[in-house]
């Protein structure tokens, strides 16, 4: 297993098909679309070369500028930042340039197979990331309360630990049919999918997190339910999304998104780079040899959007921060949806009012992360006293609360990712400089190992980021608490624009915020790929019958639908 408190189910056919992020909410099979030979759609002959603002230029919005180009179409992305948006890879000053830390996205789950399909077409490697207890990760340390375990599998750790996760697979089993439902995503079952979920979004749209592990006969004990939250499972830790509603934590449990996670070597943001620069084989309208970054002036996206508003004949028009004025037949917008709310003065005729109101509660996580470089993984050194390693990787309810060791072997230089925290946890260090935070993590830990003289083997100064202070994010992802199902549909179905007035089309939303799956890469890729399908419609293009898109399938999958009144 690959959890401190393992996930609810462990499969013992060995046979079973792969899990992917094939629902629940919207069972469409998108790493099917992505490998069929006919590709996603065209476009008339006549919109060939015609100018589609992309806006932002993380994940979602390189993908779909890419595959807009590929059909002909001219996208132009803007871009307030840097390419990658939340796939951020930064190096320390002074140290050798392959030394990197992620800064946002840093692991990937199987699942997500969308993702993985534009992983291999730029040809990146991936490999095992370190979770608690993970296959790769030689040994885990969780400290609760001034006492430390050290496990190297969970049957290392006190029996409690095995209560806390019988009582997790309990509670899913009887409180959320996860077994059923597991299968049932493994089989690519749609009407059981839905059969399942519609009773489970009706029956909990309204419970948090924490409210559900407290209806369960399961949880009675209070002990049980806090040593849950500090370690959780998968990549440690719960109790930040206690307050979040259960609908969240559901869908990262059915698709195993928080299990047997990769890392990309060299680091995530190479991906949108990658893809920027990429020349595809199959293209239509362009020559060969076209890429996004040889579309645009001297290799560089345009700069922010200011101003976003619709002009006659319902075109969206973008203002950017050089005050150059364009404007378009249609428009994707894929940075957080805050950006529209605070850094973008933007015309209330651009989408419907309830879709401004989703936009509006739009709750999103912080989050923090603080990086050192270090002469040598020396964790992995023995203590001479008990032949442990003297440091692990670590769950604590100190001020850490996660550490990660990374390395690329024994005699290169390594990185500790000191602590990655979310919500408070995050919002504790927002005031501290990075060397600030370094102090007090070094602490902490010193606490946990005294022993290790971790300050002797850093060789670089500290890198950090905390997302709820970054001026183009203003968090660091989507979270839904109670009663937001209904919001989430609204923003994630937008791109179903036939059903909107015609005055209200042609801007499409997408991103990891307007996905079922926020927080997670395939989140960004889905609603990229969605947005592309409803660009395509909207300028009268059409998918091939034999590979039919998001949008040809949506009456028959769409997402369940709560009451308004």
């Amino acid at each position: 297993m690959t959890s401190t408190v393992p996930n609810a189910v462990e499969h013992a056919d060995e046979q079973q098909p792969p899990i992917t992020m094939f629902g629940p909410d919207f069972p469409y099979a998108y790493d099917d679309f992505l490998a069929h030979p006919a590709g996603l759609g065209q476009i008339p002959a006549t919109g060939h070369g015609t100018e589609v603002a992309v806006i932002g230029g993380g994940l979602s919005g390189i993908v779909a500028a890419y595959e807009l180009m590929k059909m002909g179409l001219k996208p132009v992305v803007y871009e307030a930042d840097e390419i990658g948006g939340r796939l951020r890879t930064v190096g320390f000053e002074g140290c050798d340039p392959e030394l990197t830390a992620e800064m946002g996205a840093m692991r990937f789950p199987p699942s997500s197979t969308a993702l993985q399909h534009y992983i291999d077409l730029v040809g990146l490697q991936t490999r095992p990331f370190p979770n608690p207890l993970a296959e790769t990760t030689p040994s885990t340390v969780v400290d609760l309360k001034g006492e430390s375990h050290y496990a190297e599998t969970v049957d290392d750790l006190p029996q409690v630990y095995r209560d806390v996760a019988a009582a997790w697979n309990k509670c899913l089993n009887e409180g959320a049919d996860f077994s059923d439902m597991n299968r049932a995503m493994r089989e690519r079952d749609v009407p059981r999918i839905r059969e399942i979920w519609a009773k489970l979004v009706e029956k909990l749209d309204n419970q948090t997190f924490y409210g559900f592990l407290c209806d369960s006969e399961a949880f009675r004990s209070f002990r049980h339910r806090e040593i849950f939250g500090q370690v959780g499972f998968g990549t440690g830790g719960w109790d930040t999304d206690f307050p979040n509603s259960i609908l969240e934590i559901l869908r990262v449990v059915y698709t195993e998104a928080d299990d047997h996670h990769r890392g990309i070597v060299g680091g995530s943001q190479q991906l949108p780079v990658r893809l920027w620069e990429r020349e595809p084989e199959k293209i239509v309208h362009w020559a060969y040899g076209t890429s996004l970054a040889k579309l645009h002036e001297n290799g560089e996206p345009k700069p922010a959007v200011t101003r976003l508003h619709r002009t006659t004949g319902n075109r969206i028009t973008v203002t950017d921060a050089d005050g150059d004025i364009r404007t378009y037949q249609a428009a994707i917008f894929t940075a957080q949806s805050w950006m529209l709310l605070s850094k973008i003065a933007c015309d209330d005729s651009l989408f419907p009012i309830d879709h401004w109101t989703a936009i509006e509660r739009t709750h999103y996580m912080e989050s923090s992360k603080l990086f050192v470089p270090v002469d040598r993984p020396f964790w992995l050194d023995k203590d001479e006293d008990t032949g442990r390693d003297v440091m692990s990787m670590t769950l604590t309810d100190r001020m850490t609360r996660g550490t990660y060791l990374l390395d690329d072997g024994p005699d290169r230089p390594a990185v500790i990712c000191l602590s990655y925290t979310w919500c408070d946890d995050s919002l504790k260090w927002l005031p501290l400089s990075a060397h600030e935070r370094m102090e007090v993590m070094l602490k902490s830990l010193g606490e946990i190992y005294p022993k290790v003289d971790i300050r002797k083997h850093i060789i670089g100064n500290p890198v950090t980021v905390s997302w709820e202070n970054e001026p183009y994010f203003m968090g660091a992802f989507k979270a839904n608490l109670p009663g937001h199902y209904r919001y989430q549909r609204r923003l994630f179905t937008h791109f179903m624009q036939d059903r909107l007035p015609a005055d209200k089309r042609g801007i499409f939303l997408a991103g990891d915020d307007i996905s079922w799956t926020a927080g997670w890469a395939e989140g960004a890729v889905q609603t990229a790929l969605n947005a592309v399908w409803g660009v395509m419609h909207h300028l009268g293009g059409e998918t091939d019958a034999a590979n039919p898109g998001p949008g040809d399938v949506y009456d028959d999958i769409a997402p369940v639908e709560l009451p308004e009144d």
